[in-house]
């Protein structure tokens, strides 16, 4: 990790921290309600499917999954702090979580939108591989699935 920035599983103590990032950049994920999103971050929490970072007393990257879908439900990094390595430390944190064989999908953005630009070359750098073509939300999208060695 970077000098000055911790990743780890989140706490019940880091939730207002983690929806002021969200609500920050909440314009880039179509379809969110932040009553609902609220209720999820609680409930991952609790179950440890939660990491963040940190820098400072600031949480400036944020990153939510499920082992038993198999899936990275959503991840964001504070505008401030990007192309730092935060996103893959996140996903790198979370995998920890998942057994090796494990085929984990992410959605995000489709080819040639704008907004996918970045996380879709994060992804592939990882190793994710395009998958199929999909909807959420209203908006066109696309599966990445990682199978963990």
């Amino acid at each position: 990790m970077i000098e000055g920035y911790g990743c780890e599983f989140a706490k019940r103590s880091d939730m207002e921290g983690w929806m002021a990032l969200v609500d920050l950049v909440k314009d880039g994920f179509p379809g969110l309600d932040m009553a609902d999103y609220r209720k999820t971050l609680e409930k991952n929490i609790d179950r440890g499917s939660a990491v963040l970072v940190r820098h400072d007393d600031e949480v400036v990257g944020v990153l939510l999954f499920s082992v038993s879908l198999s899936m990275l439900c959503c991840m964001a990094v504070h505008p401030g702090h990007r192309r730092k390595g935060l996103a893959s430390a996140m996903i790198e944190k979370m995998l920890t979580a998942f057994q090796a064989g494990s085929e984990i999908r992410v959605t995000t953005f489709r080819e040639g939108d704008p907004m996918g630009d970045a996380p879709r070359a994060l992804y592939k750098s990882l190793g994710f591989q395009e998958g199929e073509l999909v909807e959420e939300f209203g908006y066109p999208c696309q599966c990445f699935v990682l199978r963990k060695p």
